[in-house]
């Protein structure tokens, strides 16, 4: 049996702005913005090459804070010219840390929501 992890839901307080960071500075693919009704909307988005989404909304996290999620990961090829796409885009990044287990960069979305960028070390 596969147990498939594919949408993560992540707190924000300004849907809109959350949209244009993670399309525009991140890079995300805008999957769905559904208005279902006045008090709930759904936002669906795809990092480029990933099979988990991450959502957020209105009425979608009611009980978690934005800001809160912390360590959402994300894997590159190459974090260097990760780094550079992601600055390039206009996003605020960490300079590329080197750790025995991979290197990484990190950032954070408007509300404080935090990011890793791993380039996996090579396994012998």
């Amino acid at each position: 049996m596969d147990f498939k992890l594919e949408l993560v839901t992540i707190p924000v307080s300004d849907v809109d702005r959350s949209i244009a960071f993670y399309t525009e500075k991140i890079g995300f693919n805008l999957d769905h913005d559904h208005r279902v009704n006045e008090n709930l909307r759904f936002v669906q988005l795809t990092p480029p090459g990933s099979a988990c989404s991450v959502a957020f909304g209105t009425g979608l996290e009611d009980a978690m804070v934005p800001g809160s999620h912390q360590g959402l990961q994300l894997v590159v090829e190459d974090a260097d010219a990760a780094r550079a796409e992601l600055v390039a885009r206009g996003a605020e990044v960490s300079e590329v840390q080197d750790f025995p287990w991979g290197r990484f960069v990190f950032f954070k979305d408007p509300d404080g929501n935090g990011w890793n960028v791993q380039e996996l070390s090579h396994r012998s």
